[in-house]
């Protein structure tokens, strides 16, 4: 039982209900104390220990109920009514006597058995194929999954099929599409292999009681095998749906952006504010005022007055954290624009460590968009900048000339300036005196490009005009990248 309770505690997990070693030792002995004999009580007590919040006990309610679900084995496959089941049967009696029919009904006294070819089976004195079977009876199977099929233990097949499960580590499955694997093994160590030969044996018999064997034999293992599909599917969505979602998170943090279907926002989404947290928790925290540094010869003064003047405890100068200002110039056109929408949805997560953000968006013309994505949503703010912004060729230069104007005068030694754009000018002029303007101004100057870097300078990119007045350039492709340059980002302005 100790491994049930483990693979719980690991479904709970992967449900995103938090439990801990500790808390896992106090499940155990809450398990000993109640036995597992009464579910409600044991429910109740793995409950008490378990879940800390109305959220994980609902969690908890739903994962328990599905982890501790007994198979319920009707006699009937999942995907067939009774009625279908009946008209099989039916079907059934009718394969078994092949040549019997209804009766004749006989109603003049010298009928030929040449004109009613069917009297003979109303003869009493005539053998009757079917006469042994009132309803459809078999005989027995010689495989040991075929006289478990036969013998109709429910308990015992559902034992069995747990069994396999967990013999081949069943909790384990990752994706969707490992479910077929998981089914045929499940089967294949209950004894499918001979189950197989023996139906095909018997369906190619001439007799035909071992035919109707084979064909009862498999329209069991057809029940049976979709039991055992949907139980594997049921434990791959207790145990990996929540771990297939952080794979395909995994996969979308290290894809290039581009590639990003739109079917995968939500996703995204919910990666990018799992990064934010990340990034908030690890830069949010006070700072340790640390024992070296500059003395600070006032405050020990005052700090050892009670001391009689004994220079007993020292104090030393601790450095404020200033807040940094951001500016984000991002460029909308069509090959940039989903780029700037996941730029802009990450700052704007870090607000408790950013607060300061202002956003501008260009492809000829640039304006400022802060309030736009501070009104509304990202979707709907997204939507409304590229309406109002996103027409027209890019011109790098003529962007630079509105910055100048809108916000130049308000970019100081605090201040950090991030630019998201492929510096494609359309061979338009670069206007780098203006960026050097922002560089001698600005505490950083930061230029993103969405493009790999082997395609920087090609065509119409003048990257590297550019890069000659930033303080830092960076290749920004994929989630994994843009976290890497915020989190630098962070560091640096503390």
């Amino acid at each position: 039982m100790q491994r049930t309770l483990t693979d719980f505690v690991r479904a709970l997990r992967s449900a995103d209900v938090r439990v801990s070693t500790a808390e896992t030792l106090d499940a155990f002995r809450a398990a000993e104390m109640i036995g597992w004999h009464e579910r409600g009580q044991l429910k109740d007590a793995l409950a008490a220990v378990l879940a800390k919040s109305a959220d994980e006990a609902e969690a908890f309610d739903a994962c328990f109920e599905q982890f501790f679900r007994f198979d319920d084995f009707s006699g009937v496959a999942p995907n067939t009514t009774v009625e279908d089941t009946a008209q099989d049967e039916a079907e059934l009696e009718q394969q078994i006597a092949p040549g019997e029919g209804r009766g004749g009904g006989g109603g003049g006294t010298g009928g030929e058995a040449v004109d009613e070819p069917n009297t003979a089976a109303n003869d009493d004195t005539q053998p009757q194929t079917g006469a042994s079977i009132p309803g459809p009876s078999f005989g027995s199977a010689s495989s040991p999954l075929g006289r478990q099929l036969m013998a109709d233990d429910r308990t015992a097949l559902a034992v069995a099929i747990s069994q396999a499960a967990r013999a081949h580590a069943l909790e384990d499955i990752k994706v969707f599409t490992q479910q077929g694997l998981y089914t045929r093994r499940i089967l294949d160590s209950m004894g499918r292999s001979a189950l197989m030969d023996e139906i095909l044996a018997r369906e190619a018999d001439s007799a035909a009681g071992d035919r109707a064997l084979g064909a009862e034999l498999r329209r069991r293992y057809e029940q049976l095998r979709a039991h055992v599909r949907d139980h594997v599917e049921r434990q791959f969505v207790l145990h990996a749906d929540a771990q297939g979602e952080r794979l395909r998170e995994r996969m979308l943090y290290k894809a290039r952006l581009a590639a990003i279907s739109r079917r995968d926002d939500a996703l995204m989404r919910r990666a990018i504010e799992r990064m934010a947290r990340q990034l908030i928790a690890a830069h949010s925290r006070k700072r340790r005022v640390k024992q070296r540094g500059q003395l600070d010869v006032a405050r020990t003064v005052r700090r050892n007055m009670r001391h009689d003047g004994t220079l007993i405890e020292l104090a030393w100068r601790s450095k404020q954290v200033e807040r940094p200002r951001v500016f984000a110039i991002c460029d909308v056109s069509g090959s940039v624009a989903l780029y700037a929408r996941f730029m802009l949805m990450f700052l704007y997560s870090l607000g408790d460590v950013l607060p300061k953000v202002r956003a501008f968006a260009f492809c000829s013309d640039m304006a400022e968009v802060t309030d736009l994505f501070k009104q509304h949503d990202l979707d709907e703010a997204m939507a409304r900048t590229l309406a109002a912004h996103g027409q027209g060729s890019t011109d790098y230069g003529h962007a630079l000339a509105d910055f100048e104007r809108l916000a130049l005068d308000d970019v100081d030694r605090r201040s950090t300036v991030l630019i998201l754009g492929d510096a494609r000018n359309n061979e338009g002029e670069a206007r780098t005196d203006l960026l050097r303007k922002i560089y001698d101004r600005a505490k950083r100057v930061i230029w993103l490009n969405p493009e790999p870097c082997v395609a920087w300078d090609t065509g119409d990119s003048v990257m590297s005009r550019y890069r000659a007045h930033c303080h830092q350039v960076n290749e920004c492709g994929s989630l994994a990248q843009l976290e890497r340059v915020v989190s630098d980002l962070l560091r640096h302005v503390r």
